[in-house]
């Protein structure tokens, strides 16, 4: 009997202390017909436990708190142990009373060369740059879990910010291009970082607060109440059209919602929308063709 309640107190100690990402990592070579495909699989391998596995912050979780997320990337070219690749990053989180998940993130980052030799270790150091390949990873975990917290707390992942931030400060002592402000463009990663620490950009995590807790969680009891939440939300994000059009963040957003609002806005209860049609078509003209589709 007491091997019995040790045994469930060992249990109990790893279900609340369990790490935070539940990852699905997808590692794509069908490009690279002449490659030995077996540095490939264990690259995966060691991904899916280096994410899994890696204590990111010091949060109690359940298993099924877990944030559910991807991490697919392309191999364009590989010789010896140097790769170049694309990254797509994508996370989602469970809606309130439902069976839905929300995506939350969909983030394509085309600045991905690191150096991996097959069976290596992978260890992540807050402290130090020890490659491309952990520091590009261990940062996107970092956006991930502070996203998921601002879906849950208004500001609540600014700690997690602050940790992809200081990567980002570590990793521009490399010559890895995504890490500097002078790499070209202004939508990589050293740009996602600081736009998620500045307080312009408030008014885009509040309005994924609200999106959230104030519109789609409300839709199991209340389809209407949740819809006028999701547009008070995407209203919201008004406030940065007006003196930062066409920002990276919003960008973001929309890269991952914009399919979820269509869906919202094409059935159930109605409400008005001609109003939300022309804010989405002013803060997101990119997706101008689906915003077409939305039926008044």
């Amino acid at each position: 009997m007491t091997k019995l309640f040790s045994f469930i107190a060992i249990l109990l100690c790893f279900t609340v202390h369990s790490q935070e990402l539940n990852c699905l990592v997808k590692i794509n070579s069908q490009s690279l017909t002449n490659s030995n495909q077996s540095v490939f699989k264990t690259l995966e391998t060691s991904l899916t436990d280096f994410v899994n596995k890696t204590r990111w912050t010091n949060k109690k979780l359940k298993q099924n708190e877990k944030i559910d997320c991807t991490i697919f990337i392309t191999v364009s070219s590989y010789g010896s142990d140097q790769f170049v690749a694309t990254i797509q990053v994508g996370s989602s989180r469970p809606i309130f009373g439902s069976s839905y998940v929300s995506p939350v993130l969909n983030f394509n980052d085309k600045d991905f060369s690191f150096k991996y030799a097959e069976y290596e270790n992978l260890t992540y150091n807050p402290n130090s740059f020890d490659s491309n390949l952990i520091s590009v990873i261990a940062y996107y975990a970092y956006v991930i879990i502070g996203l998921d917290a601002d879906t849950y707390e208004l500001n609540s992942g600014k700690e997690f910010y602050e940790q992809a931030q200081e990567i980002v400060n570590i990793a521009q002592q490399s010559s890895y291009r995504g890490w500097s402000q002078n790499d070209g463009g202004n939508q990589n990663r050293f740009f996602l970082a600081n736009d998620l620490m500045s307080g312009t950009y408030d008014p885009i995590k509040a309005a994924l607060y609200n999106y959230h807790i104030n519109g789609l969680d409300l839709m199991s009891d209340n389809v209407k109440k949740g819809k006028e939440g999701v547009k008070q939300a995407i209203s919201n994000l008004e406030k940065i059209h007006a003196t930062r059009p066409n920002a990276f963040l919003t960008r973001v957003f929309f890269d991952a919602k914009s399919d979820e609002v269509l869906s919202v806005f094409s059935g159930g209860p109605q409400i008005k929308i001609t109003d939300l049609v022309d804010t989405l078509n002013r803060v997101s003209p990119l997706n101008a063709s689906k915003w077409a589709t939305i039926k008044f």
